[in-house]
């Protein structure tokens, strides 16, 4: 089984050849995606004499994903491994991450940070992860502990199975959230990450907000009726409720009270447009799987 591993980089020329040269010693090949990086990191990757995948700008991590996932299934790899380049994940737990593959328990192999001992997340990302992560296992019908983990595993069914879209963070929830509505097993592994220093470049409010606002949108194109299904049975008992109310002070004081009435005539409203675009969504996206599977 030949093992791929594919970094994202970004103007990360003082960390990838380390990474890269710790990786040839593993590993029987090295994809890195330079994402439109205007330092050194894509001169560096070439001299090693690794695959490297040019993006012209910066699109983002989830395009460089894209990226990879494509070149590993252009070259049929048998299991691509994702790994950050600015030296957080350990080298050697590459192994420990494809094992579950190896073995045939899992299509996707996850290093979770909260699965470890000695877990050292801060506690800011501790947070907004598990949001994130009790937000998509919503969705999952095998529920995970890090729905933001970057280092995970893919196996060839994987690779052929799926193409990611998300130019974002919101990629690593997006892959998990279609591979479980195709039916691909999901494992994970305890695994340390190794916070040194200033590792991230993005504001932790505004990157979990457009991460969980991208899980959302997935969840609710991949479970119509549940996202918007569940919703809707809310406002129309909350209208039918204050069309009771409305009923009565009517029968009791001989006209419409327009408060309540106004309530009862708005949250039926919204509940007849939640319902409504529930079983239009869930049509348009058996719709296209149908078409796929043709």
């Amino acid at each position: 089984m030949k093992i791929t591993v594919g970094i994202p980089a970004y103007n990360e020329e003082k960390n990838i050849a380390k990474i890269i040269v710790k990786l040839k010693k593993t590993v029987d090949q090295i994809l890195v995606c330079d994402d439109g990086s205007t330092d050194s990191t894509c001169a560096i990757a070439e001299s090693l004499g690794v695959t490297v995948i040019k993006h012209q700008k910066n699109s983002g991590y989830g395009m460089a994903i894209r990226s990879i996932f494509l070149k590993a299934r252009e070259i049929n790899a048998d299991v691509l491994v994702t790994i950050d380049a600015d030296g957080q994940h350990k080298i050697e737990d590459i192994n420990k991450i494809i094992k579950p593959i190896a073995d045939g328990q899992a299509d996707i192999s996850i290093g979770s940070r909260f699965l470890a001992e000695d877990d050292n997340t801060p506690s800011y990302r501790k947070l907004g992860v598990k949001i994130i992560t009790k937000v998509t296992n919503s969705s999952l019908s095998e529920k995970v502990t890090d729905a933001q983990s970057g280092f995970r595993a893919y196996n060839n069914k994987v690779l052929q199975s799926l193409t990611p879209s998300d130019s974002g963070m919101g990629i690593s929830t997006e892959i998990l959230i279609k591979s479980s509505n195709l039916g691909l097993k999901i494992a994970e592994v305890p695994t340390v990450i190794q916070y040194e220093g200033d590792t991230s470049t993005q504001n932790p409010v505004s990157h979990g907000t457009e991460v969980l606002m991208s899980t959302l949108k997935y969840i609710s194109i991949e479970r119509p009726l549940r996202f918007y299904g569940i919703p809707s049975l809310i406002f129309f008992v909350i209208g039918l409720t204050f069309t009771f109310f409305s009923i009565q002070y009517y029968a009791e004081i001989g006209r419409l009270n327009p408060n309540i009435t106004l309530v009862a005539v708005g949250t039926l409203l919204i509940g007849v447009i939640l319902i409504v675009t529930a079983i239009l969504l869930y049509s348009l996206v058996s719709v296209v799987r149908e078409g796929k599977t043709k």
